[in-house]
């Protein structure tokens, strides 16, 4: 069973978020920040995929990716964003993010995006 951590300052979406993909298999837990991401990370935790929101206070999305990529953390990224545009998700792509998609999600969409990019994990190791 994959695990995904879902990072957004948005209680409400995490819940949901999570619930959602509780109901069809993934292992699921959130945080609110970018500190409590690199706690979790840092306690052990198995992560296959990081569900990241850019726009968050102190320190923003942009902030987690190029902690993980300078740090060497071996996890994919999709970025979920309210605020989409094409400077963010290139800066976000060349930041190591696997994807990028808008929100509100289409759960449909984001379960494609999310399956493609852990097969593409699993292929590659």
């Amino acid at each position: 069973m994959e695990s995904i951590l879902i990072v957004d300052d948005d209680i409400n979406l995490c819940t949901i978020l999570s619930e959602e993909l509780k109901e069809i298999g993934y292992q699921t837990h959130f945080v609110t920040n970018a500190d409590k991401t690199f706690q979790y990370l840092d306690e052990g935790n198995r992560v296959d995929l990081i569900l990241l929101d850019l726009v968050m206070p102190d320190k923003d999305g942009f902030y987690v990716l190029k902690k993980l990529k300078e740090d060497n953390y071996n996890v994919k990224v999709i970025v979920l964003t309210a605020y989409a545009d094409v400077k963010s998700a290139i800066e976000a792509a060349k930041l190591g993010a696997a994807d990028f998609i808008n929100k509100p999600y289409d759960l449909d969409e984001l379960i494609i995006a999310m399956r493609k990019v852990l097969q593409k994990e699993e292929y590659e190791n």
